[in-house]
């Protein structure tokens, strides 16, 4: 930006800026900028929340017993955290992990299908089974959306197996990191159907491989690590799961130092850009920007690249 274009930009800015308030350190920023720790906040039974920094909040799968599989508690708890994170304004960022099981998830837990199972044979007619079946795919889906929705960048970590219902999740992330012993399958059709919690619907645009995402869903085969890399799946590969973790909170720490008005904004026409049109992309993004170019971030993000300090952005 050249001197002249940024003192008439500055200068306009300026004029909606109270007079007086320093700019890379405003007060409203200091005074509102210490996190509250997640863990106080949360109280779930499979999930296991905490901040390992600043608007970096941890979830972790909390079945290690059943090797996180997917029961109707977990679907539920995963819909209700990433809903009150959407609103939480210690939250800027979400690193989701296995935390400590032997695998990130083995899937959808067979024993709670069962359970399914009896309650729909304790109904005689069939629009009346459809009825119940109907409700619980609903809510498994709305589960899996809800990580999409969630306008905080969502970080995924994964080490060892990633089955079924975690494929179905992650491609809902943002971003997707794993351990090089890390394996995907998507294993409905060895179950007897089709996948119907995101997977068919997001694969395709998250690795752009029409060929590829139909082989796996009508094989149900193993899938290794380096070639998730190879397909665009996951876009980083580390050794073990230490660093997996280091490396996914690393760059959650970065993320959250930027303007919350900013990444989420970004993230927000994301999603809305990848099922609409390029031009409903850009009109969706210029009503996001008639507004956020008026915001104090822009300002104190302007003002922290020329003096080349680092900005504080209060809480959002």
């Amino acid at each position: 930006m050249s001197r002249l274009a940024f003192s008439a930009l500055f200068s306009s800015l300026k004029k909606m800026t109270f007079s007086g308030a320093p700019v890379a350190r405003n007060l409203c920023a200091m005074a509102s900028n210490t996190p509250e720790a997640s863990s106080g906040k949360y109280n779930f039974k499979t999930l296991k929340l905490s901040t390992p920094s600043p608007f970096v909040v941890h979830v972790e799968f909390n079945r290690p017993d059943r090797m996180n599989a997917f029961n109707r508690q977990l679907w539920i708890e995963i819909k209700d955290c990433f809903e009150q994170l959407h609103d939480d304004p210690d939250c800027r960022v979400v690193v989701l992990s296995g935390g400590s099981s032997k695998h990130f998830t083995a899937g959808i837990d067979l024993f709670d299908m069962m359970k399914l199972g009896q309650e729909l044979g304790a109904i005689e007619e069939v629009g009346r089974r459809g009825r119940l079946l109907e409700g619980a795919i609903k809510l498994y889906q709305d589960c899996i959306t809800s990580v999409e929705r969630c306008y905080k960048p969502v970080i995924v970590a994964v080490h060892s197996a990633c089955i079924g219902a975690g494929l179905n999740l992650i491609t809902a992330a943002d971003i997707r990191y794993c351990t090089r012993d890390a394996w995907f399958s998507l294993k409905e059709v060895d179950i007897g159907m089709a996948p119907d919690v995101g997977a068919l619907q997001r694969l395709p645009r998250v690795v752009g491989n029409h060929s590829w995402v139909r082989e796996i869903s009508f094989t149900a085969r193993k899938i290794p690590s380096d070639e998730a890399y190879g397909q665009g799946l996951v876009s980083r590969l580390f050794d073990n799961r230490d660093e997996l973790l280091g490396g996914a909170i690393k760059l959650a720490e970065e993320i959250a130092s930027k303007s919350p008005i900013a990444v989420q904004g970004t993230k927000k026409n994301i999603v809305y850009s990848s099922d609409h049109t390029i031009q409903e992309g850009l009109d969706h993004v210029r009503d996001i920007n008639m507004l956020h170019l008026q915001s104090e971030d822009f300002l104190n993000a302007i003002m922290a690249s020329q003096t080349k300090e680092t900005p504080v952005f209060a809480k959002l």
